[in-house]
């Protein structure tokens, strides 16, 4: 179930709604479903701290880039 992130053309209201199925978003403060669907950011799960690289560095090379990076 994604959730969107939607400004709502009626009062200005920018909110995230959790969407299921073939439900209609609907504006928390005026009901509205004249809505523009917004860029959303997502969360990453994992056990790197945030920052972190996710690729190691080239295991030939030693490139932090990664594999393929001297390429």
């Amino acid at each position: 179930m994604p959730i969107f992130a939607y400004a709502c053309k009626r009062c200005g209201e920018e909110f995230e709604q959790l969407i299921q199925g073939a439900a209609q978003a609907v504006c928390p403060s005026c009901e509205g479903t004249a809505l523009e669907k917004k860029l959303s950011s997502f969360a990453v799960a994992g056990n790197a701290p945030a920052g972190r690289e996710l690729m190691g560095p080239c295991s030939t090379c030693g490139d932090p880039r990664g594999a393929g990076a001297m390429d």
